[in-house]
């Protein structure tokens, strides 16, 4: 169904704000086209060779010196590598980043030696409840050999983090210029680990009866999110691996503050963060850079179904808006041994999802950090990317937005309940062809959104309430669902509901209350009729209908008619930037990315865009991905400015001058 009748409906914002302050100087972590390699003393010439000729920008090289055990002890060899490659790539004008391991160490070939790590240091190894150690063999993860001990260890061994800070600050003093520091996580994540909500080792329950004066193994019922105890658990374990982060970005900051710190996260937005206990939204706050190891529904792009190509994106659009003005790399995975699919077609499409959402590029072959599947296509990507890096990595500012408010607590609590909600309000508003803008409570505020959509967020701290107030004084339409404001920031249920704080008692009518959540029941909706529409095409009159709802909604909250409009089906993805040259139109092609679609032809074709005149002038151009610019022809009609698009494939940037 075509939307721009249907944007044609009033509501109300601010003026839009669409001269664009000057974008500041970005780092280097911003434009990086990264290539993964094993680090040893003899390629590291073919390391340097390579990047050069694929156009790689941002080496990631490993020689894990925290996690292996001999390294741990002794690390000079391998740091004598690291300054090696370190200097031969800022010769060619390159950066490159080191491997770590977070809480990881393996001893090789444990079996046959007097030491290894758990041998030496039981105590320092985290532990379920029962006392079993975070120990495992080669059975366990792929990257573990046969006879090695692997173990995870506890932020809190005093000893072992002395000696971890060392190592971080030996490698920072050999100019590199970032150091990676792996999936630093409690042990929850290998096969009967999940639900162990570890560590229970001595320095961990140590800490936390210090900090809160219970004890972990007791006083605590796991996985019961109604035990104030478990709350304070949970909130307890985020805590540690975020405080841990910034002690290794103030070490390295400390001997090398050009050297960026940068941290691999495998979860997303939802409640896997909770379980592994690193928190990308809080890590964003004391890190440089975060690398996603992300997915959503199949691991690999040849495999992605459109509904996962949606919410895939919108996790990285999550990304982004935690990150603020930081750097989102994307350590996703292409292809493998999908005999249906080319390598080439799902790299180019799992990079486009990356670069038309602001994030950055990582090329691996399989599932590992190096290798690539297709070396030309890497290549062609990343030499056409470095020519245009300027129009997808600057800082990214919105037209005319509807907000849509990611809470951190909530998800943390009720993970459920407000991903189902906070997805399927921005899967409505993707759909319906009105631009989103996520914020945070980092953000909530000096962005001071228009219209502001509350999608089930049930737990508020007074600071957010407080936040709220001011800006809804200000003039902010709130759209508030489900059980909004029921409880605070530790789930405690509050004496009096968000809505009569924030509004009531003020007497301030700048809000609407939808008790059952559009969010919510769009989110059920498409999981039962998105992929049927892509795969059979087949039009759903249930995604037509929720469409028409929200707009009905957004009307009874205010008036305004969009000065820019998009013409398109659901297929189609738009999101903005506004500089002071230009607006940018970011268009992805669901239908082209998703390799597992059977269509002879994944092009859309003939999308209408209009534009009044205040925006822009009839300079208009178009730069299809892998493509060049070229001029379009453009229509005037009375104050109003109009172009069709005739085809687009996997993406497309729209280019307005100004």
């Amino acid at each position: 169904m075509k939307s721009f009748r249907l944007n044609k409906i009033l509501f109300l914002f601010f003026p839009a704000f669409i001269s664009a302050e000057v974008i500041a100087q970005q780092n280097w972590t911003h434009n990086v086209r990264i290539a993964g390699h094993p680090l040893s003393s003899d390629n590291v010439d073919s390391i340097i060779k390579s990047a050069s000729e694929t156009f790689v920008y941002g080496i990631e090289v490993d020689n894990d010196i925290t996690g292996r055990y001999e390294s741990f002890i002794d690390p000079e060899e391998k740091l004598k590598t690291i300054r090696e490659i370190t200097k031969k790539a800022h010769s060619v004008n390159n950066k490159t980043f080191v491997y770590i391991a977070g809480l990881e160490c393996i001893t090789s070939d444990a079996e046959n030696k007097e030491h290894t790590f758990f041998k030496d240091h039981p105590d320092w190894v985290q532990r379920d409840i029962d006392g079993r150690p975070a120990m495992f063999g080669g059975n366990d993860a792929f990257w573990i050999d046969e006879g090695d001990e692997d173990v995870w260890i506890s932020p809190y061994a005093p000893e072992w983090r002395k000696i971890y800070m060392q190592r971080v600050r030996e490698i920072a003093a050999t100019g590199i210029d970032g150091i990676y520091v792996d999936i630093p996580y409690w042990m929850t994540h290998f096969e009967g680990w999940e639900n162990t909500w570890a560590s229970f080792d001595d320095y961990t329950a140590a800490a936390f009866k210090q900090e809160t004066g219970l004890n972990a193994r007791k006083d605590i019922q796991l996985g019961n999110y109604d035990d104030p105890g478990f709350i304070k658990w949970i909130n307890f374990r985020i805590q540690t691996l975020t405080d841990f982060m910034e002690e290794i970005d103030r070490n390295i900051k400390e001997v090398n503050p050009d050297c960026n710190t940068i941290a691999e996260i495998y979860p997303g937005i939802g409640e896997e963060a909770v379980r592994v206990g690193a928190d990308v939204y809080q890590m964003y706050d004391v890190v440089d850079v975060i690398a996603h190891e992300y997915s959503e529904g199949e691991y690999y792009a040849s495999d992605r179904a459109p509904l996962d190509w949606y919410n895939f994106i919108i996790g990285m659009h999550t990304f982004r808006a935690f990150a603020e003005d930081k750097a989102s790399w994307m350590l996703s995975y292409s292809w493998f041994e999908n005999k249906k699919v080319k390598p080439a077609d799902a790299i180019k499409s799992l990079f486009a999802s990356q670069l038309f959402s602001g994030t950055n590029m990582w090329d691996v072959k399989g599932y590992v950090m190096s290798g690539t599947n297709d070396i030309e296509t890497r290549k062609i990507v990343y030499e056409w990317v470095s020519k245009y890096e300027d129009i997808f990595y600057s800082q990214r500012i919105p037209l005319q937005p509807v907000s849509i408010y990611f809470s951190d607590i909530t998800r943390n609590y009720f993970s459920k309940d407000f991903i189902e909600s906070y997805r399927g309000f921005l899967n409505l508003l993707i759909h319906s062809q009105i631009e989103s803008q996520i914020v945070t409570p980092r953000t909530v505020e000096k962005l001071s959104p228009a219209i502001l959509i509350l999608p089930d967020v049930k737990c508020l701290s007074k600071d957010e309430i407080n936040v709220f107030k001011r800006l809804a004084e200000k003039g902010t339409k709130f759209i508030i669902t489900g059980e909004t404001g029921k409880y605070n920031e530790n789930r405690e249920e509050g004496k009096s509901s968000a809505i009569e704080e924030i509004f009531e008692k003020t007497n301030n009518k700048n809000y609407i209350y939808v008790q059952s959540c559009p969010g919510k029941n769009y989110s059920q909706i498409i999981n039962s009729d998105l992929n049927t529409y892509f795969f059979e095409n087949r039009t759903s009159n249930r995604i037509d209908e929720a469409k028409k709802e929200l707009l009905s909604l957004l009307n009874k909250s205010a008036s305004y008619l969009p000065k820019l409009k998009i013409q398109a089906p659901i297929d189609i993805i738009a999101s903005y930037s506004v500089s002071d040259e230009n607006i940018y139109i970011y268009l992805t092609n669901v239908k082209g990315l998703c390799e597992s679609c059977n269509s002879n032809d994944k092009s859309i074709k003939k999308i209408k865009i209009f534009y009044d005149e205040s925006l822009g002038n009839e300079d208009v151009s178009i730069l299809p991905f892998l493509g060049k610019e070229t001029k379009l022809e453009v229509t005037r009609d009375e104050q109003e400015f109009s172009f069709i698009i005739p085809e687009i494939n996997r993406g497309m940037v729209v280019i307005i001058n100004k």
